[in-house]
């Protein structure tokens, strides 16, 4: 039975699950308050297609994602998308990382991902500048042009007579058991049902929307540096470190890019705003809100220290170059070029502990994605999916 169905945000996931509808036979209203597809989370990642590699088995990561990293790849070569599956290599500089790159080597077997454990020498056949005691070499990580895959959806969208409406910030959200209402300053929308990708600002929705969702969203920036054109040929591809399972972020790491360059980065500090992407820009009830959420105090007292380095990190170059000397010594003191940041929308509960997996939830004809970060771009195909068979289960 054919619906008209409204979605909030025209990021990568929101624009995966309105074409996925409308593909369904659904009409299809897409609400985005930027004037353009992909302006936050989705136009500012690294543009990596992740493997799977590195998500707890039998999570919706882990499935996804490793669906993800096929169907994003074959989607990008069908419609003309500049994609590139390049593999790469995830390093241990030192004895003491082996184990848990041993671990992690364990983690990709159990998700079906294509890798393979390499001695020093081998790894410097793909990076002969890397540093590292032990690898693993991933085949079927890539990178994309993500901003031209919303391009790409959004076009095909309206093929199947759906809607993008731009500047269209929601301001009120009604559901009754006949309809869900969706207000914009300038119109309102009456549909049979509303589905929140709004990104940064899902949890607001929910709350609009009349939930009250048990995680909160809190926003962290990750600033990249790009490598000066004359260092560029000390990358090939992609270095990333073995990282900390008790962290969510991939820490620093090394990665080619679609268009030209590497890029290098990101950290990862906590934002003063939810488009925060300078220290300098702070929104005061962004500010509020996280403060008011239990759980990142709780957070900040589990990793101060981690927090303190991320912060040095950000405010000194030299220090960014330290970490990433750690995986090319190579990088002399002039390699680094500014380069752009991205904010992470990171759910988190009100223990402090962070959503570790896709989350979302439930309301009277709505569904509200509350937690989805990397590798949600790469997975984008197989949400939009998972998403509409949710919808139509209760049709």
């Amino acid at each position: 039975m054919s619906q008209h169905i409204v979605v909030a945000g025209a990021g990568i996931v929101g624009l995966a699950t309105a074409r996925e509808l409308g593909r369904r036979g659904h009409r299809v209203t897409v609400l985005e308050k930027e004037a353009r597809v992909a302006e936050h989370q989705t136009g500012n990642n690294s543009g990596v297609i992740h493997s799977g590699l590195y998500y707890a088995p039998g999570s919706l990561k882990a499935t996804m994602g490793t669906l993800g990293a096929a169907s994003m790849r074959d989607f990008a070569v069908e419609h003309g998308v500049p994609v590139e599956i390049c593999g790469k290599l995830v390093v241990a500089t030192t004895q003491k990382q082996v184990p848990s790159l041993l671990r992690l080597l364990d983690r990709g077997k159990a998700n079906g991902v294509p890798l393979r454990l390499i001695s020093p020498d081998e790894a410097h056949d793909y990076e002969p500048h890397v540093a590292c005691v032990a690898a693993l070499r991933v085949e079927s990580t890539g990178i994309v042009d993500y901003r031209r895959v919303c391009r790409t959806l959004a076009t095909m969208i309206g093929d199947n007579d759906g809607q993008i409406r731009f500047e269209s910030e929601i301001v009120d959200i009604h559901s009754s058991f006949d309809a869900v209402t969706i207000s914009t300053r300038s119109a309102e929308f009456v549909a049979d049902q509303f589905v929140n990708c709004a990104g940064l600002h899902s949890d607001r929705l929910a709350r609009m929307a009349g939930l009250e969702p048990s995680v909160r969203i809190i926003p962290f920036r990750g600033e990249y540096f790009q490598l000066a054109r004359a260092q560029e040929h000390l990358v090939t591809g992609l270095i990333y470190p073995v990282p900390d399972p008790t962290l969510p972020f991939l820490g620093v790491h090394l990665t080619k890019m679609i268009g030209g360059g590497v890029h290098a980065g990101p950290n990862a500090v906590l934002a003063l705003a939810r488009e925060g992407y300078t220290w300098g820009d702070v929104d005061r009830r962004d500010v509020v809100d996280s403060l008011r959420w239990p759980g990142l105090w709780r957070l900040g007292k589990k990793f101060w220290r981690t927090g303190i380095d991320e912060v040095l990190r950000s405010l000194s170059h030299q220090r960014f170059l330290t970490s990433l000397r750690e995986l090319v010594p190579a990088l002399p003191d002039n390699s680094l070029v500014p380069s752009h940041a991205g904010v992470r929308a990171q759910a988190l509960h009100r223990n402090g502990s962070l959503v570790d997996d896709f989350y979302y939830e439930r309301g009277i004809r709505q569904i509200h994605v509350l937690n989805a970060p990397s590798p949600a771009a790469t997975a984008a195909l197989e949400i939009g999916r998972r998403i509409s068979d949710e919808l139509e289960s209760g049709l």
